[in-house]
């Protein structure tokens, strides 16, 4: 009824003409001000709206990551070379080596070396230093490894585990015991040769060759740490050519495997089973076993074991010099550009290398075509190799490369125990200079012995016994105790008789 009135209201008033202009005022005023509140309604949503587009936008920018790619199937999936090197088609890491042979062929073949010796206690005390006693006598054990290397009962071992034996016993995997013989030693390599009788023949371990032993290759040793007989590591090797002097004329395998005392003269084998070195020493400040071990390798105790069982000893080619690693310094003096290599320091008169035309100066970068970077390098090939084999060297003289071939020679040289001389064997012009045909000459002595004179002088006597050779001098001079006197006979320049007492 309301919007009746309202409408009728209208129609009357437009039926009159005074009144028209009025209405069109109001209906334009009324649009108007309409219009006015539809613009604010306007503006407030296209503020709100960019608002809210600025907001999502700071938001994607800033905070969003993006954790996803689509691939279609005419892209490829994007990656990163890490390597350069061949990936194997198995996989890596420890699952591909397989352990059960080469362990299931070495523990049969590792037996347990016990060592019996005799010490004798000295007196207590005062009263029986002075009114006598009876010396005691106590027995002692040692033990170790070896590894069968024949049928027939040969084994191999440290020398330092058989050292000062009284008595050997050694017991197999399968516990049953023998006594030992030992057939020879090497002390300078640490290798020891025994034989056992037995009624069967025995499951033993052929030589490796050592020299084609790869750093990172996986290696198993068998020994009996501890007392704890067959017992198997298994680590890397991590070093070849590893020396433990200052001198580097040792040469060993280095490797990761855990060994403790007992394990020496136990088997370092490949994952083949190849017995690729004997297990030898380890470095450590508690005496076990921290994450290095050595080995000697089996080139070189098989040429020990070869030479003890023909010749009754080693029989050493020598090249004849004397030598040792570049460092920067020295290389820096001598205007060498490459540290790789074994700088010829002096050449022995009348060796392979005098014969061969080496020089001072001289550096070896090659021997048989295999590289060398450092004296141990050097010296464990040659451990290997015996008087009259030749070998060819590679030389860098003076920037230019030379090829000699040398022919290794007898030991002629030694350093004596007890007093650390080093003599030769006399030479042609020695036997004419001195005037005499047998004999040791002194060519260089330890500090301490400086102020008397000994160096180029022949000797010729210890405790009256003649020294024909350096084999001679070497046992002598072995024998000479701590606790006792020694005298020597040398023979000076002039051809006069010198004595010299040792206390």
């Amino acid at each position: 009824m309301g919007l009746f009135k309202v409408f009728f209201g209208v129609k009357t008033a437009l039926n009159r003409p005074d009144q028209k202009l009025n209405y069109f005022n109001f209906v334009w005023s009324l649009m108007l001000n309409n219009y006015r509140i539809m613009k604010k309604i306007a503006s407030l949503f296209l503020v709100s709206v960019f608002a809210g587009a600025i907001t999502l936008g700071a938001y994607k920018l800033f905070f969003e990551k993006e954790n996803y790619k689509w691939v279609t199937s005419e892209q490829e999936v994007p990656f990163v070379t890490t390597s350069n090197l061949n990936t194997s088609a198995k996989g890596a890491g420890i699952n591909e080596a397989d352990f059960t042979i080469a362990a299931e062929k070495t523990v049969n073949s590792v037996v347990h070396v016990k060592n019996m010796t005799i010490s004798s206690r000295g007196p207590s005390s005062i009263a029986e230093f002075f009114y006598g006693y009876e010396r005691q006598q106590t027995p002692q054990v040692g033990t170790g490894s070896g590894v069968i290397i024949s049928p027939d009962g040969y084994i191999v071992t440290n020398n330092h585990v058989i050292a000062n034996s009284s008595q050997l016993e050694v017991v197999l995997n399968n516990n049953k015991s023998y006594e030992a013989e030992v057939i020879g030693t090497d002390p300078d390599s640490d290798i020891a040769l025994l034989k056992i009788d037995a009624e069967e023949a025995l499951p033993y371990l052929a030589f490796g060759d050592s020299d084609n032993t790869k750093i990172g290759e996986w290696v198993l040793a068998v020994g009996n740490p501890f007392n704890l007989t067959s017992t198997v590591t298994a680590g890397i090797v991590s070093a070849k050519a590893r020396s433990l002097s200052r001198t580097g004329a040792q040469s060993f395998i280095q490797t990761d495997a855990a060994v403790n005392p007992g394990n020496s003269g136990g088997a370092l084998v490949n994952t083949n089973g190849d017995l690729i070195g004997i297990n030898t020493a380890i470095t450590s400040q508690t005496g076990s076993y921290i994450g290095y071990a050595f080995a000697v390798p089996s080139n070189i105790a098989k040429k020990v074991v070869e030479d003890i069982m023909e010749y009754g000893n080693v029989q050493k080619g020598l090249l004849g010099i004397r030598g040792g690693n570049l460092n920067p310094e020295a290389a820096m003096e001598m205007g060498i550009d490459d540290l790789e290599g074994v700088y010829v320091s002096s050449v022995e008169e009348e060796s392979g290398a005098d014969d061969a035309g080496l020089k001072e100066g001289d550096v070896i970068k090659k021997i048989d075509n295999i590289d060398i970077g450092k004296f141990s390098e050097l010296t464990g090939y040659l451990s290997a190799k015996r008087p009259g084999d030749v070998v060819e060297l590679t030389l860098d003289r003076d920037g230019k490369s030379l090829v000699k071939n040398v022919t290794l020679k007898k030991q002629n040289s030694v350093i004596l125990p007890a007093t650390s001389f080093r003599v030769k064997n006399l030479s042609k012009e020695d036997i004419k200079k001195f005037g005499v045909s047998k004999g040791v000459k002194i060519t260089d002595v330890p500090e301490s012995y400086g102020r008397y004179d000994l160096r180029n002088k022949v000797i010729i006597e210890v405790d009256g016994n003649k020294v024909n050779d350096i084999n001679d001098a070497k046992k002598y001079f072995g024998e000479i105790s701590r606790y006792g006197r020694t005298s020597f006979t040398m023979i000076n320049e002039n051809g006069e008789k010198e004595h010299m007492i040792l206390q």
